[in-house]
């Protein structure tokens, strides 16, 4: 179904821009869905080529701001602000941007319940990134959200180039929430720090490809994927919310970025379905 859809994409581009055929296609391929927006953004790092399906589209990051706190706590690694062999005391109480008041975090709605085993222990920062990024761990992601700091998180995503990726706040400060003080991405700002990376333009890129590529959860851009293909990504899901962020490195070639952002499906299933069949739609278009 979804690659007879694609076909008379293909037919109706009439053999013009391969771009627009390819953002044609995607386009197809998301009217079928029903899904309520889905943002797309290619960049080829080999040949420069571009594809962009609603670029600068805000949604709410779900977890692929973990990528930015990432290259924040790099980048202030590089400018010997902190060790990345510093340990940090494991605690579960965090103080609401709203109004200063605690919060906790429910280990349950944890992808990394394991890391509250050792409150009361310190950990390394360099392995708290690790569980950050590889298993999408909230209360590591706060934890370093208080050492480097917000803030300073989006000052250096403007530095480098990366309008619309907003941090405010770590994870479930529900306060904060209600008042709308949430964090942001578009898939554009996120593509431009992913070819930041896939180009080592930024100092230990190398590094961050290296953590990226050890993502635990491959349900999307990977799942399209012919087998062996190497990716480093960052998934991110709420409610009705799901995205990819990712290099996809196919063999004999330099890589590319997709990213696909997601708002209006179901996180668990038709969401990551949907990023799985663009992954393949833009391999086949970009590879094959």
């Amino acid at each position: 179904m979804i690659y007879s859809v694609i076909a008379v994409a293909l037919a109706v581009a009439g053999g013009g821009d391969r771009n627009r055929a390819l953002e044609a296609a995607i386009e197809a391929v998301v009217a079928k869905s029903g899904a309520e927006s889905v943002s797309v953004v290619l960049r080829d790092v080999a040949t420069g080529r571009e594809a962009l399906v609603r670029p600068d589209v805000s949604y709410h990051p779900a977890s692929t701001f973990k990528l930015c706190v990432m290259m924040e706590v790099y980048h202030q690694a590089g400018l010997k602000r902190l060790r990345l062999d510093e340990a940090l005391p494991v605690r579960n109480s965090f103080k609401s941007i709203a109004d200063g008041s605690a919060y906790s975090l429910a280990a349950a709605d944890d992808a990394d319940a394991d890391l509250y085993k050792r409150i009361g222990q310190a950990v390394a920062i360099r392995d708290l990134v690790e569980r950050m990024i590889t298993r999408s761990s909230n209360l590591a992601t706060n934890l370093l959200i208080e050492r480097v700091g917000a803030e300073s998180v989006t000052t250096y995503m403007k530095t480098l180039g990366a309008e619309g990726l907003v941090v405010r706040r770590g994870v479930e400060d529900g306060k904060a929430y209600e008042r709308g003080l949430n964090n942001a991405a578009t898939p554009a700002g996120l593509a431009r720090i992913l070819t930041l990376l896939a180009e080592r333009r930024v100092k230990s890129a190398g590094e961050m490809v290296g953590i990226l590529k050890r993502q635990q959860h491959n349900e999307g851009v990977p799942a399209g994927l012919p087998a062996g293909v190497k990716v480093a990504h960052k998934t991110g899901w709420i409610d009705r919310i799901y995205h990819d962020a990712a290099i996809v490195y196919p063999a004999g070639r330099k890589p590319y970025v997709l990213v696909v952002m997601t708002r209006g499906l179901d996180e668990s299933r038709d969401a990551p379905r949907l990023v799985s069949d663009i992954s393949r739609l833009v391999y086949d278009r970009t590879i094959r």
